[in-house]
């Protein structure tokens, strides 16, 4: 070797990290499972450490830039560089620009040029465009490590800011709508409703009752010289006859006006066709209606206590007023009326009790059964502050309601229409009311001073006699003599009683038929 190549030999640049046993770029060919990427050229040559490189002396060699060929040798290619040997600690780096060669000619014998290996062939270069020159260091991606931290990172910064955002509309929009719903300034509220529905009934529902009954209940308007009232009556015939309370149409007097008001509307005169204080019912007719829709008349004596009922009427002169209830008690003795001092506007009634709100102007108007039939009268109350009358005040209902029993109403009702009176079973005896024991007793004397006993009478043909106790009627028991009375009347004329009588601390049992007298 020639000293000329021994200094070349010498002064050949020293690469800066160790051979590439697997040949990817710079320092060898591009392995064939990742193609490098397009040159992507700085706008300046900067040098791998990130440093500008300054500008070349006057007459200097340009190293050639990025992704250009060198000038070809004219020997053979470039052999493989020669196994990294390490610097030693005292050994500089080789600057860049000392690895940069000026292209020479190619030198005959298979001489080399400078920074060639000694005795190789001459410098043949890679073809332009190879894979190795598309490779660009100053554009390498990341390291994995580094891409895993940052894509947490993001991912966190991502969900908080998410939460945020979240957060504060939310709160907007919940201080928006408390805004608009107070301020009253949203859009027009429009609230769900039900479909509609038809309006029948089940005929045994309070809805399907009422609907049969209203038509054949009417309202009673009552004008006298110095009273006037309200009540309720309901129609019996086609005929045109009312039933109503004695005490409904009794302001009006002989001279006074009776108008009748259909539950459509209708207004009708009305005249009194008979009354009876004993009983407290009357009935009134009403000319040229026509359309009537009569009532269906049940049986009291097949009502129990517990069956549901229904009570119309015009409670402070509201018509067509429906309410339920059942029926709490039967046989309830109950008195009314008694204004003029002297008992004869008194009426005792064996009532049905219900707790059906009843209240005045109820009066007279039907109580009716799960079928729609008048089992009863509505007639009396027992109110928290006076006593039964209806008419006496106005006070309200309190659940105590009480009705004539129909049986008894419809045997009136046609003594009425027939005769215009009503008769009452009698047993002939003066009873003192002023009696305080158990039982009723039968007076010392009679009203007039005479024999408390009828001669001829029912009582009189039973043996029964002055101070004689009578505590029960066919088997119930009796504690009073208006008890006795309303049980007595509860019965028809002629009917056969079996009264208990107790005289002298013994008790004995009699057999009557009931007498009749005339009404008032």
């Amino acid at each position: 070797m020639t000293v000329d190549q021994g200094a070349a030999q010498q002064e050949r640049p020293r690469p800066l990290h160790a051979p590439d046993p697997y040949g990817t770029p710079p320092y060898g060919e591009p392995g064939p499972w990742a193609p490098a990427p397009p040159v992507q050229h700085p706008a300046t040559a900067t040098p791998a450490q990130g440093t500008a490189m300054p500008a070349p002396a006057h007459g200097a060699p340009v190293p050639p830039g990025h992704g250009t060929a060198p000038p070809p040798y004219a020997g053979g290619p470039i052999p493989h560089a020669a196994p990294y040997a390490p610097h030693s600690a005292d050994q500089a780096p080789v600057p860049v620009e000392a690895q940069a060669h000026p292209a020479a000619p190619p030198l005959a014998g298979g001489s080399v040029g400078p920074g060639a290996v000694p005795g190789g062939p001459g410098l043949n270069p890679p073809p332009p465009g190879g894979p190795w020159q598309r490779y660009d260091p100053w554009n390498a991606p990341a390291p994995a490590d580094k891409r895993r931290r940052g894509t947490k990172r993001g991912r966190r910064l991502l969900v908080v800011w998410t939460a945020v955002v979240a957060l504060v509309a939310g709160g907007i929009g919940g201080l928006v709508g408390t805004y608009l719903e107070r301020d009253g300034s949203s859009a027009d509220v429009e609230l769900p409703q039900a479909d509609t529905e038809s309006v029948k009934r089940d005929p045994g529902s309070i809805a399907g009752i009422a609907a049969r009954v209203l038509p054949g209940v009417v309202t009673i308007h009552v004008s006298g010289s110095d009273t006037q009232g309200t009540g309720t009556g309901f129609v019996l015939d086609s005929q045109g006859h009312i039933l109503t309370n004695n005490h409904v149409v009794e302001p009006a007097g002989s001279n006074g006006d009776i108008s009748v008001t259909f539950s459509g509307g209708e207004t009708a005169k009305a005249e009194v066709i008979g009354h009876d204080s004993g009983y407290d019912l009357a009935v009134v007719k009403v000319t040229g209606v026509r359309g009537l829709k009569p009532l269906a008349l049940g049986n009291s004596e097949n009502v129990r206590v517990g069956d549901p009922v229904v009570a119309i009427g015009a409670p402070f002169d509201l018509a067509n007023t429906v309410t339920s209830g059942i029926i709490s008690a039967k046989e309830r003795p109950i008195t009314a009326g008694g204004e003029k001092g002297d008992g004869s506007d008194i009426s005792y009634v064996d009532a049905l009790q219900t707790d059906a709100p009843i209240n005045p102007g109820n009066s007279g108007g039907p109580l009716v059964d799960a079928q729609g039939r008048v089992i009863g009268i509505n007639s009396a109350i027992r109110s928290a502050d006076s006593g039964s009358d209806l008419e006496g005040g106005q006070a309200g209902s309190i659940g105590l309601g009480f009705a004539i029993p129909v049986n008894q109403g419809k045997r009136v009702a046609e003594e009425l229409i027939n005769t215009g009176r009503a008769t009452h079973p009698v047993i002939g005896v003066t009873l003192d009311m002023d009696y305080s024991g158990d039982g009723a007793r039968v007076a010392t004397k009679g009203n007039n001073g005479g024999s408390p006993v009828n001669p001829g009478g029912p009582g009189a043909k039973a043996g029964i006699e002055g101070g004689d106790v009578v505590t029960a009627v066919d088997g119930a028991r009796v504690h009073s003599a208006e008890e006795l009375i309303v049980k007595i009347r509860s019965h028809r004329p002629a009917d056969r009683l079996a009264l208990t009588v107790e005289r002298g601390g013994k008790e004995r049992e009699v057999s009557l038929v009931l007498g009749s007298a005339d009404g008032s």
